[in-house]
């Protein structure tokens, strides 16, 4: 079977040849001077995506998963309060994270398909007298709902209840693809990878912590060895690492942000949402339904879908790889069986969108799904083509 065919998961993305090539790259001595050359540029630049110039760049070996674990551990103490809400898989998974560092972790529960719920968080720290809660924690894309939140409208809310808490801020599968303005919001650690935004392969946290964050580090006294601060921005100050670095992702994130100026940061979101619209577009047209409560909660990275009552999205999934050989997102949690997911970021086109679009139409008209085959392929190709046509002609 070719393995050539796109993934429409919601990450790890599909790579850049550019990028591939770019991490193809020789062993270097990691520790000779001129690495300081490649280094300092590229968490320079990296402040530009997160929209930040008070912002520190700190990167880890590792997935999104241990940039949490640096954030928690860097800036808090056994006991603390955080104050989190759980509306998908991944605040969920931040919750027991926080849990087992024997943090005091005041959750907000929320349906799967609800955003960050603003006006409860500002409740929650107005009751707050004595000042427990050090840090409030959100996803600001819940991947497993398809649900984007409104990180400005949390910040407001803090501000509203006058608390003094940092705020923590999951961008994993937003950054590099929305807009994210840590330094308007009040961002004090925004935690990323290299896999989804930024299109490279797994193995690289990125994180910007502000100089409040930092500040927090005296107190802090959760322990942490491999993921301390400290030695990495102490090793980062003279070019280096303080260990042995993931040299082909850092080469490849050099690429990668090269790839991103070129197109224009506000391109590259201009880019998302049109594809996220092609793609809700034919989930209209199929007469199937979003997780996502509502358009304003409407994730422009990835789309999660429920499948018809009677139907198993897990087997949509399954069909659709074993005949055609094309990947789509499962249903996580909550969501097992009920909902598939359709990942749109990263290096995509409207061809390629319209591709995968294809093929989970073809699986769903193989199952006998109440759909119309081709309905939301030509729904997608509308939208598209208007959209296309409008863009050519503000160019001209």
């Amino acid at each position: 079977m070719s393995t050539q065919n796109p993934v429409f998961i919601p990450g790890p993305t599909n790579i850049p040849d550019r990028l591939r090539y770019a991490m193809n790259a020789q062993t270097r001595d990691h520790r000779a001077p001129d690495f300081v050359e490649t280094l300092l540029p590229i968490l320079e630049d990296t402040k530009d995506v997160f929209g930040t110039k008070d912002g520190t760049i700190i990167t880890f070996p590792s997935s999104g998963t241990g940039g949490w674990e640096a954030a928690i551990t860097n800036t808090l103490s056994p006991g603390d309060a955080v104050l989190v809400a759980r509306y998908g898989m991944f605040s969920h998974r931040w919750i027991d994270m926080c849990e087992r560092h024997g943090l005091d972790v005041r959750v907000i529960d929320c349906s799967w398909g609800a955003g960050a719920p603003a006006d409860k968080f500002e409740e929650a720290l107005k009751s707050d007298s004595l000042g427990s809660i050090k840090a409030v924690l959100v996803t600001h894309n819940e991947t497993a709902t398809g649900v984007r939140s409104d990180i400005g409208a949390i910040r407001r809310a803090m501000d509203a209840a006058d608390h003094d808490a940092m705020l923590f801020i999951d961008c994993v599968s937003s950054l590099g693809s929305m807009p994210f303005e840590m330094d308007a919001w009040g961002v004090d650690i925004a935690i990323s990878g290299s896999q989804k935004g930024f299109m490279l392969y797994t193995g690289m946290a990125i994180l910007a912590a502000s100089p409040k964050a930092l500040a927090a580090m005296d107190a802090a006294e959760l322990p942490r060895t491999f993921f301390d601060f400290r030695d990495m921005m102490g090793a980062n100050a003279k070019g280096g690492y303080p260990y042995t670095p993931p040299l082909q992702l850092i080469y490849g994130l050099r690429e990668s942000l090269d790839m991103i100026a070129e197109e224009g940061l506000q391109n590259v979101y201009d880019r998302h949402t049109r594809l996220a619209d092609g793609v809700r577009s034919a989930v209209a047209a199929w007469g199937l339904e979003l997780v996502a409560e509502s358009p304003d909660l409407y994730s422009d990275t990835v789309s999660a879908i429920y499948v018809p009552v009677g139907f198993d999205a897990n087997e949509l999934i399954n069909h659709a790889f074993d005949s055609y050989g094309v990947s789509f997102g499962a249903g996580l949690g909550q969501m097992d069986g009920k909902a598939f997911r359709i990942g749109h970021l990263g290096m995509l086109t409207d061809v390629m969108v319209l591709s995968g679009l294809a093929t989970i139409e073809m699986a769903m008209a193989d199952l006998d799904y109440p759909i119309t085959l081709g309905a939301g392929v030509a729904a997608a190709q509308e939208h598209f083509r208007k959209s296309s046509t409008t863009s050519l002609a503000k160019a001209a």
